[in-house]
């Protein structure tokens, strides 16, 4: 059933500009269309589109603890900005908890495993709760941001969430994002210009250096996919 919705989705909106595709998928599932931001530049352009598609599409992000000051100055500039509610959902207590008392606050560093149990408990936990109930999940994703995207499509069905992605930068390049933000004045990580690009939790996140791969910055110290769980393979 859900690959017979997606393919619908791609057929129905095949020539619907991306604001066309917003307004269409609130009517379409109405109040069940949520976008997760991380104020990082593909979810700013996202989140100017959604302001100005008048919808009530619901976006939120999630604090994990651990952000940089910069990513919670863009969040203070993007809620005065366009004046709409952002939702914020945080690991849960206990278990934070738990993994410092046992582990310490920078076990992370120590394997890909203990990295991982740190991103579940921060990331993908509240990640899980707040897609809970809802059918469409927009997502800032790009194809060329690494590899693993490569293959991605428009529409398709997360099965690990149990929903339905819209991804509609997939196709955008780096260029046409700055491009988009500079020219409807939208507001940035001020990290961007110190040579970082994608931005998550401060410890595990650093500049690039020219002609890395985007994902270089995102657990540098480890050879691994580069992936948190929270955009891992399809599972149908």
């Amino acid at each position: 059933m859900s690959a017979i919705i997606v393919q619908e989705l791609l057929e129905k909106t095949k020539d619907f500009s991306l604001d066309e595709t917003l307004v269409f998928l609130a009517e379409e599932f109405p109040g069940k269309v949520i976008f997760s931001t991380s104020f990082g530049q593909e979810d700013q352009v996202i989140t100017d589109f959604i302001a100005k598609s008048n919808t009530d599409i619901t976006v939120f992000t999630l604090d994990t603890g651990r952000l940089f000051q910069e990513t919670y100055d863009v969040f203070h500039k993007t809620l005065k900005k366009y004046k709409r509610p952002i939702e914020v959902y945080f690991p849960e207590a206990a278990a934070v908890e738990n993994l410092l008392k046992s582990k310490g606050p920078n076990s992370f560093y120590d394997s890909v495993e203990n990295r991982k149990e740190c991103c579940f408990i921060r990331k993908v936990v509240p990640l899980r709760k707040a897609l809970s109930g809802n059918a469409v999940w927009i997502t800032g994703l790009r194809a060329e941001q690494s590899e693993n995207r490569q293959d991605l499509n428009l529409f398709e069905y997360d099965g690990n969430f149990e929903i339905i992605k819209f991804n509609p930068l997939l196709k955008w390049t780096l260029e046409e994002v700055e491009t988009y933000l500079s020219e409807n004045n939208v507001p940035q990580n001020a990290l961007h210009k110190q040579g970082f690009v994608s931005i998550g939790c401060a410890p595990c996140t650093r500049a690039i250096f020219p002609g890395e791969d985007i994902r270089a910055g995102r657990w540098w110290w480890e050879s691994s996919h580069k992936e948190c769980g929270l955009h891992s393979a399809k599972k149908e």
